[in-house]
């Protein structure tokens, strides 16, 4: 089974966005030296607790700093920009580091409300066009000329980034399908429905220009330490940090453990966090490898992405190797 890696470049209590960049760096280093097969950036906008606002601009940094690892997007949040402009950038990404690149789009408006007026010019983005964006990115990237008007995206090449479909949702999968792209399943957004929503992905499949099978993957928090009891105990500043997201609450940088282990829980905020640990995966290697494996399997999946925020960053980078090593994953 592949394993790989979503990175968010979380922005940890105390520290700031230029070291929570740093970090994302050092860990794409790490990882790629550790055997994962792929380093996706987030894109979320106007926050302080996530630093990754421009993900197309932090894989061409990742890339250079990394020998093998696939670079990518999960993802870019297509509603918000043109296609051919999307296009172009990754065909610039493609040349610069072929075979290696992985464009991940999404619809999603990436923070607040009001960040899609700000990124649309005062309006709204019109998400009833995704589809068409899809079908016109895909022509784009490989070569066409979709509105026949001599128009294409350079520079032009041999091979092309393959288009991940990201999802939390049946009708994502839905669109993958049709569209012939690769899929892949937010279950840390969302922790239920995502087994019958590859399904239906596996079940509509169309080929495409990019493929003519399928392939799906499965993201997924995962908090891995030497023995249970640790992994609990740095997973209680990520339950605090999503708990605080679901209550709209403003916050700079994501807990520390001791913060979350003295934070006052309520009856209904302990079973909430309860509930998020559905999105979640967290234990010894052991445990977390079977439990992995389990939800690989449950997806019809053989690739399992992990997104891994624990404080210190230093456990963040314990947390991967001890993954590595418990999936025997090879530089």
């Amino acid at each position: 089974m592949k394993v790989s890696v979503l990175d968010q470049s979380p922005i940890l209590s105390g520290m700031t966005p230029y070291e929570a960049l740093q970090q994302t760096t050092e860990l794409a280093k790490w990882t790629d030296k550790l055997g994962f097969h792929r380093f996706w950036v987030s894109e979320h906008h106007s926050t302080k607790s996530l630093a990754g606002s421009a993900p197309e601009i932090l894989v061409a940094h990742l890339a250079a700093h990394t020998d093998t690892i696939r670079v990518g997007t999960g993802g870019i949040l297509l509603p918000h920009y043109s296609s051919y402009k999307v296009a172009e950038a990754f065909r610039v990404l493609e040349t610069l580091h072929p075979g290696r690149i992985d464009l991940g789009i999404g619809r999603a408006p990436g923070g607040m409300p009001n960040v899609n007026l700000a990124l649309n010019e005062g309006s709204h983005p019109n998400v009833e066009a995704y589809p068409r964006q899809v079908k016109e990115l895909m022509e784009y990237l490989h070569g066409h000329d979709p509105h026949t008007m001599d128009v294409y995206a350079t520079p032009t090449g041999e091979t092309a980034p393959p288009i991940w479909m990201l999802g939390s949702s049946g009708t994502s999968a839905r669109l993958a399908a049709d569209f012939g792209t690769a899929y892949s399943f937010a279950h840390f957004i969302n922790g239920y429905g995502g087994t019958r929503a590859m399904q239906r992905y596996f079940d509509h499949f169309e080929g495409s220009i990019q493929q003519k099978t399928p392939k799906g993957n499965v993201s997924v928090f995962t908090i891995c330490a030497e023995t249970d009891e640790e992994a609990e105990y740095l997973a209680s500043s990520l339950d605090l940090a999503i708990l605080k997201i679901e209550q709209g609450a403003s916050r700079n940088g994501f807990p520390t453990p001791e913060e979350a282990r003295s934070y006052p829980y309520s009856l209904f905020e302990k079973e909430r966090i309860r509930e998020n640990r559905h999105r979640m995966v967290v234990g010894s290697p052991s445990k977390v490898k079977m439990e992995l494996e389990a939800l690989a399997e449950g997806y019809g999946v053989d690739e399992i992405i992990v997104n891994t925020i624990v404080h210190p960053f230093e456990a963040r980078l314990k947390s991967y190797e001890l993954i590595a090593e418990a999936f025997n994953l090879k530089p």
